[in-house]
């Protein structure tokens, strides 16, 4: 019994040490994470959560919808140009992906076509504020054939850029929220799932109001 009583004395300490140890590691981090912005904790635990469950970290960061039979390439490309001058945001183009990856490496690559879109006032306005932001600009709407010919239609998931730090001013907070809201109906329209239950991959849902 004398043993057994050292023994789980002995793991008490080790325990109390490795919680000390943790503590300190940390500390230096607490006030920092204070400073971030409210919606933090709940963007970064759902990125996680997506790891964890697909194992691909790229899954974390797009918002998907696939597109519903019946509609093909050129009906996603007018329901986003539509989409674009409904919502007031510029159209810089599309990457015909495919076509140059056909062309130079005589590859038999499946669609692929990125569409680019811009709000020009607001890109300004988070560049100024964080340079970094402009990687992800102008705004790209992916739309991408699967091995088994279904159609997908997605945007880079911005919830990092709008929670993931310190809190954006309130003002270019909400106009950025903006921004991610009509990119995401825009996939919507494109698939033609707007307002249906379709299969999807939204991630990290839910901190853009």
């Amino acid at each position: 019994m004398r043993l057994v009583r050292n023994l789980l004395a002995l793991v008490g300490l080790l325990a109390l040490v490795a919680l000390a140890a943790a503590i300190l590691a940390f500390e230096p981090y607490v006030n920092k994470a204070r400073g971030l912005d409210g919606s933090a904790l709940g963007v970064y635990t759902e990125v996680a959560k997506t790891v964890l469950r697909t194992g691909d970290a790229m899954e974390a960061l797009v918002y998907r919808r696939q597109v519903v039979p019946g509609r093909d390439a050129s009906d996603v490309e007018r329901s986003l140009e539509q989409a674009a001058a409904d919502l007031g945001l510029e159209s810089l183009g599309m990457l015909p992906v495919q076509q140059e990856i056909r062309s130079r490496l005589r590859d038999d690559f499946p669609l692929l076509q990125v569409y680019l879109f811009c709000d020009p006032h607001l890109a300004v306005d988070l560049m100024r504020h964080n340079p970094a932001t402009a990687a992800y600009l102008p705004c790209r709407v992916t739309l991408y054939e699967e091995s088994a010919g279904d159609l997908w239609v997605m945007v880079p998931n911005l919830d990092l850029v709008l929670h993931g730090s310190r809190p954006l001013p309130l003002a270019l907070q909400e106009r950025a929220a903006g921004l991610q809201a009509q990119l995401r109906e825009m996939v919507d329209r494109a698939a033609g799932t707007q307002g249906a239950d379709a299969r999807n991959e939204p991630m990290l849902g839910g901190f853009t109001s």
